[in-house]
């Protein structure tokens, strides 16, 4: 026998040693049944193992003792150390706190239910009264009515809006998200669009006839509180809106216009008013092809005296992997009431704002999904026994756990960064290197959490065994509307290729901005001795980086073009590990943080630059791959 062989074999005995002393009666035989002939005496033997039999835990349809100690959940601001250390250095306010732990007492007593009920009662459409009129109503469950009242209640967009704490706000609207995404039934999807919208209106100018409008969706009273929807995507589908938008535009006497059109993919369908792309009609009934002729729209949704919605035909409800609690339709417009917002042909222009709201309300839910798996985990661990103890005396299962942590911090200070950023910007603080960071890393941050949650919450779930694939549990909800996080406003390559185009418009200066955050972020790291090794590895991976733009840079477009989704990861992987390091580097930092930080800086921080000495970006791998794929 070889040495691996009889380790093994040593181990698996040992396990089976412990299951047998874990056995709390003594084994029993059960003999092979066989019927007693009729008239005969039953034997002392079959009466003793029959008076025996009414002690075994199956007989007589009894269901046994093997019963699992479901994962509690657990306030889950209280629970996050990250999050509460982030805002006690950056936001030690204590009407923050206060609000955030009733807020996440509030998910364990109340929303996580509500959320769940949305789950399993998704929304219906009925297309036609009792009496043959045509209503088409999307019904929703009373849950998801409950979210809507909780969100105004909340301040859940209000936040933003109120700047009670100036350029922190952002951040602190974020924060509470990140604690209410897991638990809202998907109710935060609404609430990205209508801060995208509130954002988009306040940037054009708040102003009849939109001006009742931007109250209600900052509203923080529930009668007044509407949500918005955001109907971009055609027939064609995909990020293409300016070859895509068929929709036009029909000018009215009284400045007003009509929509005609047909939307293939429209979220949150039961929203109060929605914005929408499409192009002008002239008089002789003519539109400009492209982008140049796209304009942005805004519509309410509403209802004439028979029932019947304004301008809009429901066609069915779509059919998806995940977000099954969201209501997401096909929608005919015919005759739509509208108002332009934007100047005509500046529609893509004017969405601008709304992208980069609705990319960071991605993130957030992201990363909050890869916390919430994690918080239920690690409560899992300490009640599920296997091979005779706890999973969290398991080293291999908390090592499993410590990684997937890792990754979760990555991710959260990343969000917070680019949610700081944002709130700069909206305070009039934004230096131009901040500007040029938040540019940058809004499509950084939303490609690399999208597919940090994926594989997290994978991950997540097989730590709950067999229970982790179970829909009853609820746990396979949480993979299914991860998966959307990767494809919604813009999938991974074409938020690479955005990033392209950002170094490229900038001519550059959103690179340089980026490498001069990092090095700030790592000059503070100098006195602390245990960190030398992660300061190392981020170091040389942004030397590294640097040298890759430079060769980069005399290629031909092509080869940039190849190389843009390495280099998104790589600079999302740097920057996190620079902030990593940042806040193990605080006063009030724990061993754990450096800790976090040392073990991100132990992966390849700067994938393009080891993809690049592969050849992997080369004119020549053009056919190869294509051939490898269709051979």
């Amino acid at each position: 026998m070889s040495v691996y062989s009889a380790l093994l074999s040593r181990r698996v005995s040992a396990g089976c040693c412990r299951l047998r002393r874990g056995v709390s009666r003594p084994l029993v035989h059960i003999r092979t049944a066989s019927a007693t002939e009729a008239g005969t005496r039953k034997s002392d033997e079959e009466q003793l193992w029959e008076a025996a039999a009414g002690d075994l835990s199956f007989s007589r349809a009894k269901i046994g003792s093997f019963f699992q100690d479901q994962p509690v959940l657990k306030n889950p601001f209280l629970e996050d150390a990250l999050l509460k250390g982030y805002l006690r250095r950056h936001l030690p306010e204590e009407a923050v706190f206060s609000d955030l732990s009733a807020f996440g007492q509030r998910m364990v007593k109340e929303v996580d239910t509500w959320g769940r009920e949305c789950e399993v009662n998704p929304p219906r459409l009925v297309h036609f009264d009792p009496w043959g009129r045509r209503v088409d109503h999307i019904v929703t469950s009373e849950a998801w009515k409950r979210m809507k009242d909780l969100s105004a209640q909340e301040g859940l967009v209000a936040i933003a809006y109120e700047k009670l704490f100036g350029e922190w706000s952002r951040v602190y609207q974020m924060s509470k998200l990140y604690i209410y995404c897991p638990s809202s039934g998907l109710y935060t999807c609404p609430l990205a669009m209508t801060d995208g919208a509130a954002k988009v209106i306040q940037s054009l100018g708040v102003s009849p006839p939109v001006e009742e409008a931007y109250s209600r969706l900052i509203s923080r009273q529930p009668e007044h509180f509407w949500t918005s929807g955001q109907w971009m995507t055609e027939r064609q589908g995909g990020s293409d809106v300016g070859s895509g938008t068929e929709t036009v535009a029909v000018p009215q006497t009284d400045g007003s216009y009509k929509l005609h059109g047909f939307k293939w993919f429209t979220s949150a369908t039961d929203a109060d008013m929605t914005l929408t792309l499409a192009r002008v009609q002239d008089r002789t009934g003519a539109t400009t092809p492209g982008s140049r002729g796209l304009s942005l729209f805004y519509a309410e949704v509403s209802r004439d005296e028979d029932g019947r919605l304004r301008g809009i035909e429901v066609q069915r409800l779509k059919e998806k992997l995940g977000t099954r609690q969201l209501p997401t339709a096909e929608l005919l417009l015919d005759g739509l009431p509208a108002y332009r917002l934007s100047e005509e042909g500046r529609g893509v222009a004017s969405i601008a704002n709304m992208l980069t709201i609705t990319r960071i309300h991605n993130s957030v839910s992201a990363a909050a999904a890869m916390r919430r798996v994690l918080l239920l985990a690690r409560d899992y661990a300490t009640r599920r026994t296997a091979f005779g103890k706890l999973l969290k005396n398991h080293p291999l299962h908390m090592q499993t756990l410590a990684r997937m942590e890792v990754e979760t911090r990555g991710a959260f200070l990343l969000v917070m960064e680019v949610c700081r950023l944002l709130g700069r910007e909206e305070s009039g603080l934004a230096s131009q290197l901040d500007e040029h960071l938040l540019r940058l890393l809004t499509p950084v941050l939303k490609l690399y959490t999208g597919k940090q949650a994926v594989a997290v919450i994978s991950e997540g779930l097989e730590s709950f065994g067999g229970q982790g694939y179970m829909e009853d549990t609820g746990l396979p909800g949480l993979l299914r509307d991860a998966q959307v996080l990767s494809i919604w406003e813009g999938t991974t390559n074409i938020l690479s290729l955005d990033v392209l185009r950002c170094v490229a418009r900038s001519s550059g200066m959103v690179l340089h901005a980026y490498f001069t955050r990092v090095k700030s972020l790592l000059a503070g790291a100098s006195s602390v001795s245990s960190l030398a090794p992660a300061v190392k590895a981020v170091d040389d991976a942004l030397s590294d980086l640097e040298k890759f733009v430079q060769v980069a840079a005399s290629k031909e477009p092509n080869y940039l073009e190849l190389a843009a989704r390495d280099l998104a990861y790589s600079l999302a992987r740097i920057y996190a590990g620079a902030l990593l390091i940042d806040h193990a580097c605080w006063k009030e930092a724990s061993p754990h943080d450096i800790y976090a930080a040392v073990r991100w800086c132990e992966q390849d921080l700067c994938l393009v630059v080891t993809k690049q000495e592969s050849g992997c970006y080369e004119s020549r791998t053009t056919s190869l791959d294509a051939g490898l794929v269709y051979e």
